[in-house]
């Protein structure tokens, strides 16, 4: 893990975190059929990330070179802000999501694993990468994760946002209260 000396201060201020797919949401392999793309796969922890990051408030999109219909179903499962696929331009994509959510380049993290992904990357505020990210992303990188991407490496930069933010210790404290309610985290499900 890699933690620069003033990730903690960068983290507090973001309020959306923007995700690559292939690389950081899943490990990178694409399965292929006779008929195309079959399946990718999501870990199941980055996605429980996902929904605590939203349910403290802070947004979450998708920039994407590639289309998909997973992808475009696991975000929608997700409830993920916004998604914008076929993005080989990144940099213009994230201009869109920068003017739809308002928000200045300190207010703004990206989890990334490849040089694709620089032209945004070095443009915002938080800077995240996987823990398989290529050298010229980590190089670059704020906060490096331990996890690889599809392995758990989205759930473990958010849990670092969330704990600068001060909202890890509330969510730890609401799962192991006496009184937590399994509807609670139906909630989080919907």
């Amino acid at each position: 893990m890699k933690i620069s000396g003033d990730a903690l201060e960068r983290a507090r201020r973001v309020k959306l975190i923007i995700f690559d797919v292939d690389g950081v949401l899943t490990d990178g392999r694409i399965y292929h059929g006779a008929k195309g793309e079959l399946f990718k796969a999501f870990h199941c922890r980055d996605g429980f990330g996902i929904m605590h990051a939203q349910s403290c408030g802070l947004k979450t999109a998708i920039i994407t070179g590639r289309s998909s219909a997973m992808t475009a179903y696991r975000a929608a499962e997700l409830k993920i802000s916004a998604v914008l696929q076929g993005q080989m331009n990144k940099r213009d994509a994230y201009k869109k999501l920068k003017a739809q959510f308002d928000l200045t380049d300190e207010e703004i993290c990206y989890v990334a694993d490849d040089v694709i992904d620089l032209p945004v990357f070095v443009q915002v505020g938080f800077r995240a990468a996987v823990g398989d990210a290529s050298e010229d992303v980590k190089e670059r990188a704020h906060f490096v994760a331990n996890n690889f991407g599809g392995r758990g490496a989205v759930r473990e930069i958010i849990e670092f946002i969330l704990k600068a933010k001060g909202f890890w210790q509330g969510i730890i404290e609401r799962y192991t209260a006496p009184e937590f309610d399994d509807k609670e985290l139906s909630a989080l499900n919907q």
